[in-house]
């Protein structure tokens, strides 16, 4: 049996994608690891399929922060066994490079995301350079890689000519509950960062008579909180934080509309394909989304969405009253999205995962 290890900075408790992906190697014949980070407010791990592990740091952010988590990641893979190894990410990418290159064995890259491409990255010179250096300097030495969209791929392949195939980022298909009536709300999930477009969305909502419901944390709150008193709009934003995947399960089937306003101020933003847009779906939530190229090849084919042109309040505000006011549209999105759910799930797209690590590690 194969043993890979897996390497992220959050502390494993909400990543979904990585629980998807452990579980389904693990049910495949590999013996997988994924090591993570532990906070103060770490929640008890769940037992799974697969092995996990966390590492404690001093520093928690910044610079120091990911000194100290590569150098962690690195002594703790330096003492184990395995036969590949895998970065999520460009955040874990160096200890990946240097452990495979000494114990000879394969390396991937899950690249989540277009690191270089992310708003607080590419919004601040010194930091952007720091991390284009690590790029150019390791995802070229990568030869076997996957990421979340065909437009991310592509962008990959333009920069460092290397072929990385494209594993959605979709929930494993299982029953909706049909039992509890729709609520006339909003739902925003996902991360409370920057260059989500919570500076639009927040003034919309006083020109909105439903709530909003946002369930997330992230390093945008601070920001977020004093918008909403900034704009008055204490009465119909409520803030859950982090939820469990099965309480944010419940709740997603319980709302009307799904939103995200991704800022194009990053070519990640502008090419990404979020596990939210798909999360609206296999909840049969009708959503609004930007006129993004990912976003719309989809909805070209399934139907599940409004797209708005920009991001402006009026825009937002617009098309939620539009949308919530017509029941014959939000029904037919509604149905799309079922319809969507039985390709678009990750009982279909996990082949392909299982598919690129078998090739890889076969005797």
């Amino acid at each position: 049996m194969k043993k890979i290890y897996f390497t992220v900075t959050n502390d494993l408790t909400y990543d979904q994608r990585m629980h998807r992906i452990c579980t389904s190697l693990a049910g495949n014949h590999f013996e997988v690891v994924l090591v993570g980070r532990k906070l103060r407010r770490s929640l008890p791990l769940k037992t799974e399929q697969y092995k996990q592990k966390r590492v404690r740091c001093w520093f928690n952010k910044g610079k120091l922060f990911y000194i100290e988590i590569n150098l962690r990641l690195f002594f703790l893979l330096l003492f184990k066994k395995m036969d590949g190894v895998c970065a999520i990410d460009l955040d874990t990418i160096l200890p990946c490079l240097l452990i495979s290159k000494l114990k000879n064995i394969p390396r991937m890259y899950d690249a989540h995301e277009l690191f270089t491409g992310l708003k607080e990255v590419a919004t601040r010179p010194a930091i952007e350079s720091i991390w284009k250096k690590i790029e150019r300097s390791t995802v070229p030495k990568f030869r076997w890689g996957y990421t979340v969209s065909e437009s991310i791929a592509e962008e990959f392949h333009r920069r460092y000519r290397v072929d990385y195939q494209t594993i959605r980022n979709v929930p494993v298909l299982k029953p909706m509950d049909m039992t509890h009536p729709r609520e006339k709300f909003i739902l925003y999930q996902g991360a409370v960062n920057e260059a989500r477009g919570f500076e639009y969305l927040i003034p919309a909502m006083k020109m909105i008579a439903y709530k909003l419901m946002i369930c997330g944390d992230g390093n945008f709150m601070d920001q977020l909180k004093r918008l909403i008193v900034e704009n008055k709009v204490q009465h119909i934003v409520e803030l859950t934080g982090m939820l469990l995947p099965d309480e944010l399960w419940k709740i997603s089937q319980q709302a009307t509309i799904g939103v995200a306003f991704a800022e194009n101020t990053g070519i990640n933003q502008y090419l990404a394909l979020p596990n939210k847009f798909f999360d609206y779906i296999h909840a049969g939530l009708p959503q609004i989304n930007v006129d993004f190229p990912e976003y719309r090849k989809l909805n070209d084919k399934y139907h599940v969405a409004v797209l708005v042109n920009n991001i402006e309040p009026k825009t937002i505000a617009d098309a939620v009253n539009n949308l919530m006011a017509d029941r014959v549209l939000l029904e037919r999105l509604k149905q799309n999205c079922i319809k969507a759910r039985e390709e678009l799930n990750w009982q279909n797209e996990e082949k392909k995962l299982i598919r690129f690590y078998k090739n890889i590690l076969a005797s």
